[in-house]
C-alpha cells in the first residue's frame, strides 16, 4: 500500500514537472507583440532617463509615433536623451499613469483626447462634435500658435506641459445594419468611450450608447449586448471588428488624437540645449506622423473596402441635422472649456468649412 502511494506522488509530481515545461515552451515561442520596434541601444545608460507611457498599440501611426521620437532623440542628442516606450497600457490605464505623471514617476504619456478633457477641460475642444473634425482643421489648428499653445498648455496648473499631437482618425459609426439616416441611428446601441462629452453628444444627438470599456467590446457585439461603435475606421480595421460590423457610415464629428504631455519639472531639469532638442524632435515626429495618420485611414478604409464593408455617406441634409443638434454641445460645454476660447477656435474653424 505504501509503495503504491510513492509511485503514485512520484507520477504526480512527474506530471506537474512535464505541464510546467509545456507551459513555460508555449510562453517562450509566443511572439513579441512590441519585437519589431526594440531600440538598438540602451535607454539606461542615458544621462537622462525618462519613461512615457501609451494605451494603444504602435500598429497605429498616431502611437507609432514614440518609437520614432525615441530614436531620434538618442541621436540627436548623442544618447544623452535616453526614452523607454510603454505602449499597450504596459504601465496600467490612462487615470493611473497620469497620477504617475504628475508625481514624476513617469515622465510623458501621449493621452488620448477623450481621457485628457477630464484632467484639462479645455482639451475638449478636440472633442467637440464638428468643430476639429478634418485634417484640415486639425493641421490648422496645430499651426495657429494663438489657439494651439492655450490648448497645450490645459494642464499647466497641474504641472503637466502638452507638446504636441498625433491621432487616430476620424470618428464615425461602424454597425451591424447600414445607417443611412439618424432615424436609422435611433436604432442601434453605439458603444460610445467613458467620457462625459460623448455621453452629451449622443444625448443631444436623440441616440442610444452604451458606455463600455474597449476590452469589453468584442464579446459585446457578439453576444449582441450593442450594435454598432463609435470610432474611426482604422480602429475598427485595425481590431478587426469590421469581422462583425459590415458597415460603416461617414460621420466625420472629430478626430482621435493623442496628445503628448509630460511633467513639467523633469523638462525644466534638462540643460537647454537638450530641451531645445527634445522640443524639435516631438514637433518633428508629430507632424509627419500627422501626414501618415491620414494615410493610414484612407489604407484602412481601401483595405475593408476589399474586404467586403460598405461604407456610407448620408444625404447633406442629415449631417445638418446632427450639426444643428450639436448646438446643445457647444452650450453646455463652452462654459467649461472658457466660453472666449471656443468662440476664437470655433470662428477660426467655421471660414475652413
Amino acid at each position: 500500500m505504501k509503495m503504491c502511494k510513492k509511485i503514485f506522488r512520484l507520477l504526480l509530481f512527474s506530471l506537474l514537472i512535464v505541464s510546467f515545461l509545456l507551459t513555460s515552451l508555449v510562453f517562450a515561442r509566443k511572439k513579441n507583440p512590441l519585437a519589431a520596434w526594440q531600440p538598438k541601444f540602451d535607454a539606461r545608460k542615458a544621462k537622462y532617463y525618462f519613461r512615457v507611457s501609451n494605451v494603444s498599440h504602435p500598429v497605429i501611426q498616431g502611437i507609432r509615433a514614440g518609437y520614432r521620437i525615441r530614436d531620434e532623440l538618442w541621436a540627436k542628442s548623442n544618447g544623452q536623451l535616453g526614452m523607454k516606450y510603454y505602449p499597450l497600457s504596459q504601465l496600467g490605464g490612462e487615470v493611473e499613469v497620469f497620477n504617475m505623471l504628475q508625481t514624476n514617476t513617469v515622465q510623458g504619456m501621449a493621452i488620448s483626447s477623450v481621457a485628457a478633457a477630464n484632467f484639462g477641460p479645455r482639451m475638449g475642444i478636440v472633442n467637440l462634435p464638428f468643430v476639429i473634425n478634418t485634417f484640415k482643421k486639425l493641421d490648422a489648428f496645430a499651426a495657429n500658435k494663438e489657439l494651439f499653445q492655450p490648448f497645450l498648455d490645459a494642464m499647466k496648473d497641474k504641472g503637466i506641459m502638452g507638446v504636441d499631437i498625433t491621432g487616430y482618425g476620424s470618428y464615425g459609426w461602424a454597425s451591424k445594419t447600414p445607417i443611412h439616416t439618424i432615424a436609422d441611428a435611433k436604432k442601434v446601441r453605439f458603444r460610445i468611450a467613458e467620457a462625459p462629452v460623448q455621453k452629451d453628444i449622443y444625448a443631444a444627438w436623440g441616440l442610444h450608447p452604451v458606455v463600455m470599456p474597449w476590452p469589453d467590446v468584442p464579446v459585446a457585439l457578439k453576444q449582441g449586448v450593442i450594435d454598432g461603435l463609435d470610432h474611426t475606421p482604422m480602429v475598427c480595421w485595425i481590431t478587426k471588428k469590421f469581422e462583425i460590423c459590415k458597415y460603416y457610415t461617414y460621420v466625420n464629428y472629430a478626430q482621435g488624437l493623442f496628445i503628448w504631455i509630460f511633467n513639467q519639472k523633469w523638462f525644466n531639469h534638462l540643460p537647454a540645449n537638450l530641451q531645445k532638442i527634445f522640443l524639435n524632435v516631438v514637433h518633428t515626429e508629430c507632424a509627419h506622423t500627422r501626414k501618415l495618420t491620414k494615410q493610414q485611414e484612407e489604407d484602412s478604409i481601401a483595405a475593408a473596402k476589399k474586404a467586403g464593408i460598405t461604407f456610407i455617406t448620408m444625404a447633406p441634409s442629415e449631417y445638418a441635422k446632427l450639426k444643428k443638434l450639436s448646438q446643445k454641445v457647444y452650450k453646455r460645454w463652452a462654459p467649461i472649456i472658457g466660453q472666449s476660447y471656443f468662440n476664437k477656435v470655433k470662428a477660426f474653424m467655421d471660414k475652413l468649412d
